[in-house]
């Protein structure tokens, strides 16, 4: 009696390879931590929170202050929904705790959008 071709030949077993599609994961919708500008929240508290909580750099949060500064609004950070929030919720915390308004939005990351601060 012949074998399938597919069988073990020790153990009898018949094994088969499964084709299975693979189903691409969507990447999760990332969204955009912005700082807006005001007249009372010093610029060093704004450096040492992109610093902080942000995790940029002094080069990169002067770069970003500044531009918030100038431009009115400015990227702090590019995260998940959930993570964002989290950013937005501790720096709240810490503006308030020194009596600064400093606010912050949320905003859906456009398709193709970067971690700029511009």
């Amino acid at each position: 009696m012949a074998r399938p071709p597919d069988s073990d030949s020790e153990t009898g077993i018949i094994t088969r390879t499964r084709t299975q599609t693979r189903r691409k994961l969507a990447r999760p919708p990332r969204y955009k931590v912005l700082l807006h500008n005001d007249d009372y929240t010093t610029r060093e508290f704004v450096v040492e929170i992109l610093k902080l909580v942000f995790h940029r750099s002094e080069p990169e949060a002067v770069q970003i202050m500044l531009h918030v500064h100038h431009n009115g609004v400015g990227i702090a950070g590019v995260y998940s929904y959930e993570v964002a929030e989290t950013k937005v919720r501790t720096v709240e915390a810490m503006a308030r705790a020194r009596d600064y308004p400093l606010m912050l939005s949320i905003e859906p990351e456009s398709a193709g959008g970067s971690d700029d601060a511009q």
